[in-house]
């Protein structure tokens, strides 16, 4: 008999899992308070970006989530990736090769004040998340997957200590495992069940621009501005959140790109901010992705990361492996729950 999976929220990660799980034929339901999508994927400046500038606990996970991304890509044709490398410069470590001011120019014709070196990560790319999670999902239902969505979990069911599904306004769902992928409403959900999860909810601001095409052709990441062009057109930047001033609002903040990236490239004319807003990353206090079974507890599994568009396809295999196949996954050993055992 199938296991029975519910897996709650519909972001990048949530969908990835979902996708799957049913892939290795379980039956699985995936419940979101909102619409696909509706929470930091929807906001999320969505870099595959595999480097780290420190010791790095996941380092298997972010070397394979380029390899994963391109396994999708051959399963999943509404999935698509835009390949086009990674411009990195300023302060910082790179993981990636050293190019100079003439390569640099090639890559970026437009940049008006160029380094004298920067670093290239030609493997990675970018995605449009809403996108991707809505192939994902529809991978997912293909195989059987049911979605609900404006289906808020009011509760979790627990029967003689063990987790055996989920209360909705509409009815109780009946599992083997549930899975909470809900990003920064995870904790909300686990508070249910008298655990404690240290993540916190850190935010940045994402910005989309109409402007002129073919302005940026690589993701660039430098100290003056993060930013990637759709094909459209679309100019897509990343920003820090600074504070709730007004003067620090993330329509400020956008007017303030906007200048920058003008004083920065070549034949910016004009540049209109579409969208500013804040996007509530799950960020646990160690930095350290939460995933695995909650301890001293059944049929509770935890999965909640930054960065979650990175991860999300090689977390996904990983995750299904483990709660279909019972296995575990020795890439995922650091992001326990199990670490934060004084909390429970």
């Amino acid at each position: 008999m199938s296991k029975r999976i519910i897996v709650i929220g519909a972001g990048i990660v949530g969908a990835s899992v979902a996708y799957h799980l049913a892939a290795k034929g379980a039956h699985v339901i995936m419940v979101e308070a909102g619409e696909i999508a509706s929470g930091v994927t929807g906001r999320s400046f969505a870099w595959i970006n595999t480097s780290h500038g420190g010791p790095d606990s996941i380092a298997p996970l972010r070397a394979a989530a380029i390899a994963e991304y391109r396994r999708l890509e051959s399963e999943l044709p509404g999935l698509k990736v835009r390949w086009t490398g990674a411009l990195s410069y300023g302060d910082g470590r790179f993981q990636a090769p050293s190019i100079y001011s003439a390569q640099i120019l090639e890559l970026e014709p437009n940049l008006k004040h160029p380094p004298e070196r920067a670093f290239f990560a030609a493997e990675e790319g970018a995605l449009d998340a809403v996108q991707a999670t809505r192939a994902l999902i529809a991978g997912a239902q293909a195989q059987g997957a049911t979605l609900l969505t404006h289906t808020p979990v009011l509760g979790l069911q627990i029967l003689d200590g063990i987790v055996s599904g989920v209360i909705t306004a509409t009815g109780k769902h009946d599992a083997d495992v549930v899975v909470l992928a809900a990003g920064t409403a995870t904790p909300l959900l686990v508070d249910q069940l008298n655990v404690t999860l240290p993540i916190d909810a850190s935010p940045a601001i994402f910005i989309r621009y109409k402007t002129q095409p073919q302005r940026v052709n690589t993701i660039i990441s430098s100290p003056e501005m993060e930013i990637r062009q759709d094909t459209d057109g679309t100019l897509l930047a990343a920003e820090d959140y600074v504070d709730e001033a007004p003067q620090n609002s993330a329509q400020a903040i956008a007017q303030r790109t906007a200048k920058v990236i003008q004083h920065e490239l070549h034949g910016v004319l004009s540049i209109e901010p579409q969208t500013a807003c804040v996007g509530l990353r799950p960020m646990p206090v160690d930095g350290i992705p939460v995933i695995g079974y909650l301890p001293n507890l059944s049929g509770a599994y935890v999965c909640v990361m930054h960065p979650g568009v990175t991860l999300a396809a090689v977390v996904g295999r990983l995750v299904a492996e483990e709660i279909v196949g019972g296995g575990f996954a020795t890439a995922l050993a650091p992001c326990r729950p199990d670490r934060f055992q004084s909390a429970f």
